[in-house]
């Protein structure tokens, strides 16, 4: 029993996991408006599953793709539903995922599996404006900026943490931004960014 008791009062003075606050990152141009449809991704070790809140949906609605940037965990099921009154027929080049979902209506909905990291960008064969991206993550510390430009991971692991921040038509190379951020055990740490956002491309070029 006394050994017992000495295991557990040595495992309680154990220091506990590296938890930490929030990370926030507020992405802004460099005159300070802020940027949004910024990921932002902490490569950081994880066990488990990958789970995000948000809906792993890419709808088509008012002839155009929302959201325009989703960001799914290896693994996901996409639901790629037709909510206008005319079809569309989407489509990726991707190496991360090339796939074409032939023509389809209103309220049809298509799904597509997502099995390894990377970038797709997406477009309709029908209607040349429409281009959206989903962005494929193995990182459980993932978010994207709103239109404040603010991004929240939360409990993010502490230490010194090498955070990504990527976007579509970023002006650098791969469309992103790394940098090492050191993430205290208690409290939030903040990480102000100033990027260029280039002109979206001609049709064919995708990103």
């Amino acid at each position: 029993m006394r050994q017992k008791l000495l295991a557990l009062v040595f495992l309680l003075l154990q220091p506990a996991p590296g938890i930490a606050g929030d990370l926030v990152v507020d992405v802004r141009t460099p005159q300070g408006g802020p940027v949004a449809d910024a990921v932002v991704t902490i490569d950081a070790p994880h066990a488990g599953p990958i789970r995000f809140p948000w809906p792993y949906r890419m709808a088509q609605h008012d002839i155009r793709f929302d959201p325009f940037v989703l960001v799914v965990p290896v693994g996901a099921d996409v639901a790629f539903p037709n909510l206008d009154n005319i079809r569309h027929q989407v489509y990726s080049f991707s190496p991360t995922k090339t796939f074409e979902l032939k023509l389809y209506g209103h309220d049809e909905t298509r799904v597509v599996h997502f099995d390894k990291p990377g970038v797709v960008p997406l477009r309709c064969n029908i209607h040349d404006s429409m281009l959206a991206f989903i962005l494929v993550v193995d990182t459980p510390y993932a978010a994207k900026t709103g239109e404040d430009g603010v991004a929240v991971i939360r409990e993010a692991p502490a230490g010194p943490q090498g955070v990504t921040v990527w976007r579509p038509f970023l002006h650098a190379p791969g469309n992103r931004v790394s940098q090492t951020v050191q993430i205290p055990r208690d409290g939030n740490v903040r990480m102000n960014l100033a990027v260029e956002i280039r002109e979206p491309p001609r049709r064919h070029a995708m990103y």
